[in-house]
């Protein structure tokens, strides 16, 4: 055998093994295709990816999470799934490989990937489900019969008896009557055209599938855009007291003191925005303590007195400084009441159950304290947000909403299922994850502006931001330059002891570096603590400084 013909067996096959990885992608985008298309006959959460990623959120160890939140904030779900679509794409193309040689296994192999995405779906929250497993099932089987199919098409054969035996049509053969090539090797080829247009024709029918599953898929959640389209908000029976003048002070760059629906941060586990129409939900409140367990609709949850109040939240995962707090005008009734008429008790008047958990409709458990929940706080079940129905993203068509406790433990949203147990008994999905029982909000302030590593011009620089101790309430913020004293900061006026408080300070900054560093007190007289701690498991301490250089 020459060189050359050596170089053109070579060549011919890296051809074919990369027509091999390009038949698994095929397929595996085939599969997914097929796969997400009957997830709408079930449920967005049961379709692969987004079950693949919710396992994975589930068992990610929280140093990485708090990783991913700090590097790409909101956008970490996105990452996830590229991240997931990445790997399927890789296994798929060694796949495709492996179906050369071993087409069998590789469709095995194709099932066998359906068979742990099932496996995975049923063992999500709320997968209880037999049809959770469908979706995943079903892109298994026509993953592996794409990858047979194709695989088929790159089957070396013989030529025919009296063709001439050229690997492919034109090809130089070594010599001029190609006697240096045995004829099962020379005179051995696949059939390329005919893998290209069935390679095609599946990847053309598996994006009309994917497009065709999408549409179902928004048609399916159009009842739930109508009915929040639909809604009209009661009038508070309660409405929140006027906002004082003052409380949102003129200095640009400070964050605004009501935080615009668009704007407000989003921290959950849900890779697709579950969309409840109001016509068919419904929240169950029983358990432990409970006299007289009741079932409400969306209906019966607006003939009770409304109530509006203006509340900053607070995700536990925000770092010093961070930016997963916002302030919101909530429409919604008081849980308090609700938890009485059904005949519960706080432990400190004896009741029996110290936790209320309060489950979503993708399953996600959150754990409160009861105490907490009817200690007189504005503690809400609100379907309203800034005078417009909750978005989707930010729990629609109701959700909890705690002042003074971290979301984790409070701010369950597209809440279902409301009931009564003890700490002892239950641990809710992040507690099990090591995080803490009780988590009230830990006093905080943050520089809004100047922005670190910002150059100022020397002369006189206003220096300002927000400051937060939910339910507690701001007494003092205070500002030092370097290693200087203390200086108090003007406050903005205080609309409630549940919101932030913009502050600012006018610095007199000199040429060079600089570091500037905010400290709060709250009402109860407790300093801001210098000590840093990372958010896990109760949320981060530490005072917020940035550093600035001076022209």
């Amino acid at each position: 055998m020459t060189d050359d013909v050596k170089k053109t067996r070579h060549s011919r096959d890296r051809l074919r093994s990369a027509a091999g990885a390009v038949a698994g992608a095929v397929a595996g985008f085939a599969a997914l295709a097929a796969a997400e298309s009957a997830s709408v006959a079930v449920r967005p959460q049961a379709g692969p990816v987004v079950a693949v990623g919710g396992a994975v959120i589930d068992r990610t160890p929280t140093a990485v999470k708090e990783w991913a939140i700090r590097n790409f904030g909101t956008d970490d779900k996105l990452v996830l799934r590229i991240g997931i679509l990445v790997v399927l794409a890789l296994c798929a193309a060694v796949l495709g490989m492996a179906a050369l040689r071993f087409p069998r296994t590789a469709a095995a192999g194709a099932v066998a990937f359906g068979a742990v995405g099932a496996v995975v779906a049923l063992g999500r929250p709320a997968g209880d489900s037999p049809s959770d497993a469908l979706p995943s099932l079903v892109g298994g089987i026509v993953g592996a019969a794409v990858l047979l199919l194709l695989a088929g098409r790159l089957a070396t054969r013989a030529p025919a008896p009296g063709a001439p035996e050229h690997a492919e049509a034109g090809e130089d053969t070594g010599g001029a009557n190609g006697a240096e090539r045995a004829p099962s090797e020379a005179g051995a080829r696949w059939d390329r055209r005919g893998f290209v247009l069935a390679a095609s024709a599946v990847a053309a029918a598996s994006a009309g599938a994917g497009a065709l599953g999408r549409a179902l898929s928004a048609a399916s959640g159009s009842g739930a855009v109508a009915s929040r389209d639909r809604l009209a908000l009661p009038v508070p029976a309660s409405p929140a007291p006027p906002v004082p003048a003052g409380t949102a002070l003129r200095v640009p760059g400070v964050t605004p003191f009501v935080t615009p629906n668009a704007s407000f941060y989003r921290v959950d586990t849900a890779l697709v925005v579950p969309k409840v129409d109001v016509a068919t939900w419904r929240l169950r409140l029983h358990g432990k303590g409970v006299r007289r367990p009741v079932t409400l609709s969306f209906d019966d949850l607006l003939r009770r007195p409304a109530v509006e109040r203006d509340i900053t939240l607070t995700c536990v995962s925000n770092e010093v400084g961070g930016p997963y707090a916002g302030n919101a005008r909530w429409l919604g009734v008081f849980l308090k009441d609700l938890l009485a008429e059904c005949g519960v008790e706080p432990p400190s008047r004896g009741g029996p159950a110290d936790q209320l958990v309060a489950r979503s409709v993708d399953g996600m458990t959150i754990g409160t304290p009861v105490e907490e929940v009817m200690d007189g706080r504005d503690a809400l079940l609100a379907f309203g947000m800034n005078g417009e129905p909750l978005p989707f993203a930010h729990g629609f068509p109701v959700r909890m909403v705690v002042p003074g406790l971290y979301g984790f433990v409070s701010a369950c949203k597209w809440i279902e299922d409301i009931e009564l147990t003890t700490f002892g008994s239950y641990d809710p999905y992040w507690v099990e994850r090591g995080w803490a029982r009780r988590a009230p909000v830990r006093t905080q302030s943050r520089i809004d502006t100047p922005k670190p590593f910002a150059r100022p011009a020397a002369g006189t620089v206003m220096v300002a931001g927000v400051a937060w101790a939910q339910h507690r309430g701001i007494d003092r913020v205070e500002l030092r330059v370097d290693d200087g004293p203390w200086r108090t900061a003007r406050l903005a006026a205080e609309d409630s002891r549940d919101t932030w408080r913009q502050w600012s300070i006018p610095w007199q900054a000199t040429r060079g570096s600089h570091t500037l560093t905010v400290r709060a007190t709250d009402r109860t007289g407790r300093v801001q603590t210098e000590k840093r701690t990372r958010p896990r498991p109760d949320g981060a301490s530490g005072r917020h400084s940035v550093v600035v250089t001076v022209d």
